[in-house]
């Protein structure tokens, strides 16, 4: 099994709501791209929950009880102006954090040696406090964890190309030099953070855009600071927020990326991956708002998976 495909039908419950951006849609239309017989060699595997103890190594019980708490009956509960629950949510999140966590688990005992998890609520703006931006657990954080605790691996990459800052990301890693994040994100935009000289313990590296930017702009700055940061780092797994809003026809922001871009940055993360990693790729969906982007951005990112 070369590249798996990890996602569950609990994650096309949750549903923030009429006219949220983050809508069940956007999973279908993944689903729909992944579903091309393009993608006939994807190995499609049910995605486990994950269980509290997974979820307590990146995030304070206070957080996790106020998640379960508040699954409401019917109707929504909101967590904020923008992170609503309904009542499958709770279980969506389960099943989105337990995807990443199979998915390292597999691509550690070499089950797989990529995987794509779609799955929803994403999950890089999550801290260890606080849900926020759509995102009720970190996703790609706790699996990250799994990689440290469970596989003892001493150092993972999170590559974050979501045109929003993964604040949470880099709040639960800011002191652990086991886990280098790289983020290219959009600035000034929502969190408002990400700037260059937010390091951390010198495993954070942020590659702020500004408005408008695009191919070059994107490529370049991976060539010059991303790609070297990687590379010097040597990771031992490979992980990917996979953000898709930087397209240029996403409407919650204003880079001008292509499908042809999340192409180019996945060939290059994958032959890295082969350099350091024994191949181990573990990706998953953070944002997209466009659904045709969307579908067109993710076949590309996983076609470069496949190889």
């Amino acid at each position: 099994m070369n590249v798996a495909l990890y996602t569950h039908s609990s994650c096309l419950e949750h549903d923030p709501g009429p006219g949220h951006p983050e809508s069940p849609a956007r999973l279908r239309a993944v689903l729909d791209a992944l579903d091309d017989p393009g993608f006939a060699a994807l190995a499609r595997i049910e995605a486990p929950r994950a269980i509290r103890e997974q979820l307590a190594r990146v995030h304070r019980a206070g957080l996790i009880d106020e998640i379960f708490d508040n699954v409401p009956q019917h109707g929504w509960h909101r967590l904020d102006a923008d992170t609503v629950m309904s009542p499958a949510s709770a279980e969506a999140a389960l099943r989105a954090t337990g995807a990443v966590c199979a998915a390292i688990d597999d691509a550690i005992a070499g089950q797989c040696r990529r995987a794509f998890c779609a799955v929803r609520p994403p999950g890089h703006h999550a801290t260890p406090t606080t849900a926020m931006g759509f995102c009720l657990f970190n996703n790609v954080a706790v699996g990250a964890a799994q990689a440290l605790a469970v596989h003892g691996l001493a150092r993972v990459a999170i590559v974050d190309f979501d045109v929003h800052h993964g604040n949470g990301t880099q709040d639960i890693f800011w002191n652990d030099p086991r886990v280098l994040y790289v983020s290219s994100h959009q600035s000034p935009l929502y969190p408002g953070s990400g700037a260059r000289d937010e390091t951390g313990a010198g495993n954070i590296v942020n590659v702020p855009l500004p408005p408008g930017a695009g191919s070059c702009e994107f490529r370049d700055a991976y060539q010059r600071i991303v790609l070297p940061a990687l590379d010097s780092f040597a990771p031992e797994l490979v992980m990917i927020s996979a953000g898709f809003d930087a397209h240029r026809l996403d409407p919650l922001a204003n880079l001008n990326l292509d499908a042809d871009d999340y192409a180019w940055i996945t060939e290059h993360l994958v032959e890295l991956a082969e350099r350091h990693a024994q191949g181990r790729i573990v990706s998953s969906l953070e944002g997209g708002y466009n659904l045709n982007a969307l579908r067109e951005s993710v076949a590309s990112h996983v076609a470069a998976l496949l190889g």
